[in-house]
């Protein structure tokens, strides 16, 4: 069993996997998303005013919600910040065990008038609120707009009603658990932020954007992309140290970090030959396959 499969049990509706905190695999996952520092510190201190202070101060003082809200484009690293930063806040309280709650949005919804809104609040309420009295934890909201969807933006569609209840049950359900279990922390994500209720987001303690990698973040990524890979294949690694690369991340600005991760592998696919033998792989190419890239991301607004 690997360290992603720790607290294996009958898991309930909407919790999609439970891991034992602090948990290294998490860890691997914060240092490879390259964000400003500075962001990523304003991230750790957060949690970390959570579990110190929520429990002593009256929230009529300072309404805290424990609530974290990451918000930025598709392929910026959202949800694999997050499981890190569940990591690292774990990590800064010596000795203390947390867990990891993921939830799986999609497990809630439902297209009988009612089931959503009880899963949503049985999640809440019995779910999370119960792990929350076994040590402190922190809950993933991933896509978090299918659950905290903008009531004001709903048509007369797909069962209205409902989706209205779901999103009321989860503030309902934010603020009790805000009362009661200071030793809880959500942390939220979402692509799309505008379709996000905003007495949710008015519930969060911080709203984070996640930017999409300016020309030296590019050129981070890739070349931790290349020494990665150079572990197997050192000629790759050796791309990285060549002053090519800085011409590759110019020409990758633009896309996220996945699509530069994903634009490598595109470059060692370019040929069978480079398929075949990856240590062939040369800047050229690499630079040939970051424009093409460029050239084909997804506009705004264009269709597929």
């Amino acid at each position: 069993m690997t360290a992603l499969h720790h607290a294996d049990f009958n898991r309930p509706k909407g919790i999609h996997r439970v891991r034992t905190l602090p948990d290294p695999a998490l860890g691997a996952l914060w240092d490879s998303i390259i964000l400003d520092e500075a962001l990523k510190d304003q991230l750790v201190s957060q949690a970390m005013l959570n579990f110190t202070m929520r429990g002593k101060v009256d929230r009529s003082v300072l309404p805290l919600h424990g609530v974290i809200f990451l918000v930025g484009p598709p392929g910026t690293g959202k949800t694999s910040l997050a499981r890190g930063l569940a990591h690292r806040t774990a990590q800064s309280f010596k000795g203390g065990k947390f867990q990891l709650l993921e939830i799986e949005p999609h497990a809630l919804t439902s297209s009988a008038m009612g089931k959503t809104q009880r899963a949503v609040s049985d999640l809440f309420s019995q779910s999370i609120a119960e792990a929350a009295t076994r040590c402190p934890t922190i809950v993933l909201l991933d896509e978090v707009e299918t659950l905290a969807a903008d009531r004001a933006k709903m048509s007369m569609e797909a069962n209205p009603v409902d989706v209205h209840r779901a999103t009321d049950a989860v503030l309902v359900q934010l603020d009790a658990l805000a009362e009661q279990n200071p030793q809880l922390l959500f942390v939220a994500t979402s692509n799309f932020p505008e379709a996000v209720d905003t007495a949710f987001t008015s519930r969060c303690d911080l709203v984070v954007h996640i930017p999409l990698p300016d020309a030296k973040a590019c050129a981070a990524i890739l070349c931790d992309c290349l020494t990665g890979l150079g572990r197997t294949y050192p000629s790759i690694g050796k791309l990285a140290k060549s002053t090519d690369v800085a011409r590759c991340a110019a020409a990758c600005v633009g896309l996220d970090g996945r699509a530069i991760r994903k634009m490598v592998a595109n470059a060692l696919a370019s040929t069978p030959e480079t398929a075949m033998n990856p240590d062939s792989l040369t800047a050229d190419k690499l630079l040939a396959s970051a424009k093409a890239a460029a050239a084909n991301r997804l506009q705004p607004g264009r269709k597929t």
